[in-house]
């Protein structure tokens, strides 16, 4: 059975994690984006994003459209693999519990 992964288990990452590993192959997110689906704070989100992308999880950019600064994130190949473990993990917990 697969085990639990503490770094993505938190629930705040556990929904960036959601978001990016629904995106298509190639798409991006967006900074405001991801912060207004997920009803975050910009430093909230930062903290989080930058845990993820510390332990390579997420990718992110940061690109000028105009004059104003434009951050794009998503999911590396480590963190489709990674959110994909601990969803095994959390529905054999589930299982188990004869839910």
């Amino acid at each position: 059975m697969s085990e639990l992964n503490p770094l993505i288990h938190q629930p705040t990452r556990l929904r960036i994690m959601a978001a990016l590993v629904s995106l298509d192959a190639g798409e991006k997110a967006d900074f405001v984006f991801l912060r207004d689906l997920l009803e975050l704070t910009d430093g909230n989100l930062s903290v989080h994003l930058q845990k993820l992308e510390d332990a390579g999880y997420v990718q992110i950019e940061k690109t000028f459209e105009g004059r104003r600064p434009k951050t794009w994130v998503w999911a590396t190949s480590e963190g489709h693999e990674a959110f994909s473990k601990h969803v095994d993990a959390l529905e054999a917990i589930v299982k188990q519990a004869g839910l």
